[in-house]
């Protein structure tokens, strides 16, 4: 690792360091590294929990439990200076008892490591972009767990075992964490050596088709065939009435989108929940500031707006990015007898909201 002094046109070599030399512990730093950063893997995760010991029979630890964007849970094995030649059986042993966990335990789990100053279920919906709890899924499958082996030096016996079991669809990550100092300041680079990054998609391509494969011979989701089956007559239902949802950019699956009011960053569409359905104003730029900022705006206004849409709740979810004004209606896609009514529901609500939030949109500056 080298600094660059920008003045001199100069690279300064920072010194390769060892944890021990150092006098870096385990878990109170590599781990503590990883939980408040875990991008620092190279990717969005969900940390729920740390040194976990929710195994049946066992008193064993594992060092992280994660959740990546795609519901999968990953188990996070932390060596400093030496990976030991036992780790990935030490990892396969976590995520073979991981493999059980039901969603509802995973809410469990990642509420114990939040507390009381915490809300499990809005901490995944956020994470997974705004979904509804309903619509998440955690632990699908037995080939969707991961492993994550982090360590600065790794045996081969290891290296040659993760090679081998990618495989058999089971997907081991390495990372090569070195410490480097300069300066008396504490630099730390993360690399990830299996697989290879610039091939990581080619690889998980190749583990993830024996699964999709088994997916696609299997019965489809029932919500996600009704949802399919509502979208398509919600569909069908425009054309002939030439209402706005008659030619959606793309086949909807939880949103469907109807327009902006004028103010970059805020939509007007349609959701879809288990219970309920609902128009809604979404409002995400990109920036969080910015969005509090549209959202204040708009709530400046609520005298006047709610007089024409008495019905909204203003969600500035402030644990968030992203803020929210809906109208919500507690009929249910899987009910084909309310279908009709939430067709006229979500029509009309989403036609009237981007009318109204338009008008006021439009006196919106930056």
């Amino acid at each position: 690792m080298y600094i660059v002094n920008t003045e001199t046109k100069r690279l300064i070599k920072a010194q390769k360091c060892t944890f021990k030399s150092l006098n870096l512990k385990e878990r109170q730093d590599l781990q503590e590294w990883i939980a408040n950063e875990p991008s620092s893997l190279g990717e969005d995760l969900l940390i729920i929990q740390k040194e976990f010991a929710g195994f049946a029979d066992t008193k064993e630890r594992l060092d992280l439990l994660a959740l990546d964007k795609k519901g999968n849970l990953v188990i996070i094995e932390n060596k400093l200076d030496d990976s030991g030649k036992d780790v990935t059986w030490q990892a396969l042993k976590y995520a073979s008892y991981c493999s059980s966990l039901s969603k509802q335990d995973i809410i469990n789990i990642y509420q114990a490591y939040l507390g009381a100053s915490g809300n499990a279920v809005e901490s995944l919906c956020e994470f997974y972009d705004g979904r509804e709890i309903d619509d998440i899924e955690l632990n699908k499958g037995t080939t969707g767990l991961r492993i994550f082996l982090v360590a600065a030096n790794f045996h081969k016996e290891v290296t040659s075992t993760v090679l081998w079991l990618h495989n058999y669809n089971l997907r081991i990550t390495c990372f090569k964490v070195t410490p480097f100092t300069y300066n008396g300041q504490l630099f730390v680079d993360f690399d990830q050596i299996i697989p290879i990054k610039d091939a990581e998609d080619y690889t998980i391509k190749i583990a993830n088709k024996k699964m999709e494969e088994e997916e696609a011979e299997g019965t489809t989701a029932v919500r996600l065939t009704a949802r399919r089956k509502f979208w398509d007559a919600f569909i069908e239902y425009n054309k002939e009435h030439h209402f706005p949802y008659a030619n959606p950019n793309v086949i909807p699956d939880l949103y469907l989108r109807l327009g902006g009011i004028g103010i970059s960053g805020v939509s007007v569409g349609l959701v879809l929940a288990k219970d309920k359905c609902r128009a809604e104003a979404y409002i995400d730029s990109g920036d969080r500031d910015k969005n509090k900022h549209i959202f204040d705006f708009l709530y400046s206004q609520r005298a006047k707006i709610d007089t024409e849409l008495p019905s909204l709740v203003w969600q500035r979810l402030d644990d968030r990015n992203a803020c929210r004004i809906r109208i919500d209606k507690p009929l249910s896609y899987l009910n084909t007898e309310e279908h009709q009514k939430m067709f006229d529901f979500l029509i009309s609500a989403s036609i009237q909201m981007q009318k109204v939030l338009t008008k006021y949109g439009k006196t919106y500056q930056n």
